[in-house]
């Protein structure tokens, strides 16, 4: 938004709060990807006709499933879109399903048809697609005739199928993009500093109310709640953990606030107020 574009977020159908129910998964992924790409089509075609977006000047990007789904729709785009980003596309079906080949033949039939080139980003530590899968795939696409650069970028954090929900990502993938958008003759630079002006949540101090792995020792939660903040303990930072008197509790990770982000998905469910329990790796709850 700071360098002037609109942005755009559509959950498909089934996926969030969205409507309908989501296609079933299966062996034929090329399928699959193309039936979530009706839902973006859908969403395109309401986008062109808002008088705040340039149709002549537009990108796409996806992650996972999202990037499957980018792929497919690179095949029949809006003539504004100039080039598409996938990150760790694809999507894995292991019952009864050679989902690895089953993935090579979605990217070819996608490379056949793509009328837009793309930039790939995948890590050495994908636990969804690792590079002894995607590498085939990424080939299958090309030779096809699909225009696709590759950034293998190695190890990243516990996961790199999150690198792009990653703050820590943006040295990765940000550099890259930003060249595709001079090459397009799109805009780079900051020319809307106001985006930038929204504070951070602060950090409150740590207190010694208990350890932060003492998942018996959280206060007001149940047995689900307990076990959330046990999921909660395996992600990664930036995190944290929010719960209120009511029994309600919510986390977040990644991104830029994740602090605001899990008093938001707490107070979703509580009338009473929520409060920070957890932050990164020290308890901050003050009763």
């Amino acid at each position: 938004m700071q360098r002037g574009y609109a942005v755009v977020l559509p959950m498909r159908q089934g996926f969030s709060n969205s409507g309908g129910a989501a296609v079933g998964e299966g062996c034929n992924i090329a399928g699959n990807g193309e039936a979530q790409a009706d839902d973006i089509k859908a969403v395109m075609t309401w986008v062109v006709q808002q008088p705040w977006v340039d149709p002549q000047r537009m990108i796409m990007l996806g992650q996972s499933h999202g990037g499957l789904t980018t792929l497919a729709y690179a095949q029949d785009p809006q003539p504004g879109i100039k080039f598409v980003v996938n990150f760790a596309g694809g999507l894995k079906y292991t019952q009864g399903c050679q989902w690895e080949l089953a993935l090579k033949d979605a990217f070819q039939a996608y490379g056949k048809k793509v009328k837009v080139d793309s930039l790939w980003f995948y890590g050495a530590n994908d636990s969804f697609f690792p590079p002894e899968v995607i590498k085939p795939a990424h080939q299958a696409y090309v030779d096809a005739g699909g225009k696709a650069e590759m950034m293998a970028f190695g190890v990243f954090g516990a996961d790199a199928h999150g690198m792009f929900a990653s703050p820590n990502g943006l040295p990765i993938w940000w550099p890259k993009v930003e060249a595709k958008l001079i090459e397009h003759g799109l805009p780079t630079l900051l020319t809307f500093p106001q985006y930038a002006t929204v504070g951070k949540t602060p950090v409150p101090e740590p207190t010694q109310w208990a350890d932060l792995k003492a998942i018996d020792q959280t206060p007001h939660l149940k047995d689900s709640g307990r076990k959330g903040y046990g999921t909660f303990l395996e992600k990664a930072l930036p995190r944290a953990f929010a719960l209120s008197g009511s029994g309600a509790w919510g986390w977040a990770n990644g991104g830029d606030d994740p602090l605001s982000r899990a008093l938001s998905n707490c107070q979703k469910n509580s009338k009473l107020p929520c409060l920070l329990y957890a932050v990164d790796e020290q308890v901050v709850w003050k009763p």
